[in-house]
């Protein structure tokens, strides 16, 4: 059956070891008081809510899923307590901002509590999920009186946000959506359109639901340049911060998907319900985009959570299956048969998902640190560096973790053999709900088109040279650590095929601009790979000191992964960039017409 214990030594080693996370903290002024005992706290009692209330809900939360009944959306059995309970205890305000009741937690931080939400229960951590990315935009971009009206209560939990963009016609093309603002007299807006896919648009954890709307107004310029943003609550607020009347912001029905079944996925119809703008006209994107980052970083562990929860329960399951004898004879001979992780291709499975998983804990809290940096850090330049980053990295942190996300619950699955295509076990749910995570929040497809085309041909590769930096100043201080040598030369050759691809695309894009979608997703493979890589380094050049005096096999085991990784999974970057530079032609020569029957 499904285990999941938070792994608190790991994301300890990550936070504390390899990013000596309190350093960066006691420099910058907003974050000081974020204490080693206080993190300790933090992530403690965070395992505890997440492993003895979420866990429990997640399969009976799949089995029962959301019910849609008369425009009102009823969650699974248990999920309003387990939430009330997370709302009671300062959760839902982690990194909220602090001048209106939030903790201000660093990303770095919260990026680990994340992950557990979405291990113990993927359908109920959208709920929160969404209503971090909707308190930030508000924070960002609303105005004084706004954010003292709201922020308060969603910090607190009685209220919740949504984002709502996508709508019937118009997915990754936000330019064609057709919902209308009009002005009234009193300065706020009536909002009619329907939008769909729209998480947590309508259920019974909250009083109020905050929607985050994107509409175009009645002069709009044409496309995206003509999106503004609006905020619609469910229930109007009175100017005691009361509830008032019902706005017109109704749940036509929810969606019947393949997992996430305790996520609501509502279809919204706005009939004129009364919205105020948040931000300037037609700059509707730009504050969107500010918590794009953040909640794409937010789907990618998604995917780290969803594999590291499949990557303990198929070893749970391993430990006590046995079939058949190892290689080299009998390993327990005391029993009818030897558990399957004698098996070296149970071990390959096994070893993939965890390499992928350990190493994309320390990519997320590495963008956490970068986010944390461009918003905290007092040297400008800095910031500027950290905010460049963020920007090449979000992407990558989006689409490669929920890509390695998905294979490794398939990997976990295979481990059961056919066990684990039965529902009671656990393992095909993790599959069915970390599938999503490749597709909302801008599609893994439109991810790589962002990360080749706007954040490395665009500007010449100027934010692929900072990271590339990164990664050489790192090699060059462990120059001298000869435990390390081995994976820095690897490294080192990794980072030079990168960056000759990388050069390769820009030339060649400039004569052709299929080019860019052509390399696409072979270049964010291979750019995730690597940095992956970069990832192991690091964690290597701290475990592997401390391995031969480590009694409980925690270092030496971090240095054997890193092995596997770089001797296993590390060789495909040759091939991804062959793939990559064998450019657009093969792609575009069958015609179009060939595609279709007859």
């Amino acid at each position: 059956m499904a285990k999941y214990k938070a792994p608190l030594r790991d994301m300890r080693f990550v936070l504390n070891e390899v990013f000596e996370a309190d350093k960066l903290w006691s420099t910058m002024p907003a974050t000081q008081e974020v204490t080693p005992d206080l993190v300790d706290a933090i992530l403690e009692e965070g395992a505890k809510v997440n492993e003895n209330e979420l866990f429990p809900l997640n399969r009976t939360g799949d089995e029962e899923g959301c019910q849609f009944n008369d425009g009102e959306v009823t969650t699974p059995k248990g999920f309003k307590e387990a939430f009330q309970l997370m709302a009671e205890s300062g959760w839902m305000g982690l990194g909220g901002n602090i001048e209106f009741g939030g903790q201000g937690m660093p990303k770095m931080l919260t990026v680990l509590f994340e992950e557990m939400l979405y291990a113990s229960n993927a359908s109920f951590a959208l709920y929160p999920a969404l209503n971090s990315g909707a308190t930030l935009c508000l924070d960002n971009h609303a105005s004084d009186e706004m954010k003292e009206q709201l922020l308060p209560a969603m910090y607190e939990g009685r209220w919740m946000g949504t984002m709502c963009l996508t709508e019937p016609h118009s997915g990754t093309d936000l330019g064609l959506i057709r919902t209308k603002a009009e002005p009234n007299t009193d300065g706020s807006y009536n909002i009619t359109g329907t939008k769909i896919f729209i998480t947590g648009g309508e259920h019974d954890l909250s009083e109020n639901i905050i929607h985050l709307v994107l509409a175009k107004l009645p002069d709009a310029p044409a496309g995206s340049r003509g999106i503004s943003l609006f905020m619609v609550p469910k229930f109007l607020i009175n100017e005691d911060g009361s509830l008032g009347e019902r706005n017109p912001a109704f749940c036509g029905s929810i969606e019947h998907k393949m997992g996430i079944k305790g996520s609501a996925t509502c279809v919204m119809n706005f009939d004129g319900a009364q919205g105020w703008m948040i931000g300037e006209p037609n700059k509707g994107l730009a504050c969107m985009f500010t918590m794009m980052n953040y909640e794409r970083l937010s789907i990618g562990i998604q995917g780290l959570g969803l594999g590291e929860v499949a990557y303990q329960s198929a070893m749970d399951f391993a430990q006590e299956r046995i079939q058949s004898r190892a290689p080299g004879g009998a390993k327990y001979p005391e029993k009818a048969a030897d558990n399957i992780l004698v098996h070296p291709d149970v071990r390959r499975m096994a070893l993939n998902v965890r390499a992928f998983n350990e190493a994309g804990r320390a990519f997320a809290s590495y963008v956490g640190m970068q986010l944390d940096m461009s918003k905290f850090h007092e040297d400008a330049d800095v910031r500027k560096k950290a905010a460049a980053l963020v920007a090449l990295m979000t992407p990558v942190a989006k689409s490669y973790l929920t890509d390695r996300g998905l294979d490794c619950t398939i990997s976990a699955q295979q481990i059961y053999g056919g066990q684990g295509y039965i529902r009671e076990w656990g393992a095909e749910q993790y599959v069915r709900d970390a599938r999503i995570a490749q597709i909302y929040e801008g599609t893994n497809g439109i991810q790589a088109l962002d990360l080749m085309g706007r954040k490395v041909v665009s500007n010449k590769g100027e934010y692929v040279k900072l990271f590339e930096q990164d990664i050489r100043s790192f090699i060059e201080a462990n120059a001298d650590n000869a435990q390390v040598q081995p994976y820095l030369a690897k490294l080192a050759a990794a980072v030079d095929t990168l960056v000759q691809v990388t050069e390769g695309v820009i030339e060649k894009a400039a004569a052709n601009p299929e080019e860019i979608g052509a390399a696409s997703q072979d270049y964010l493979d291979l750019f995730g790979l690597v940095t992956y890589a970069y990832m192991w380094a690091r964690m290597v050049a701290v475990a592997a000191p401390k391995a031969a005096e480590d009694t409980s096999g925690f270092y030496s085991s971090k240095v054997k992964v890193a092995n596997f990784f770089y001797a296993r999974v590390l060789p495909k970057a040759a091939a991804l960039a062959a793939q990559v530079n064998a450019g657009a032609e093969t792609l575009m020569d069958l015609e179009e017409e060939l595609f279709y029957g007859e």
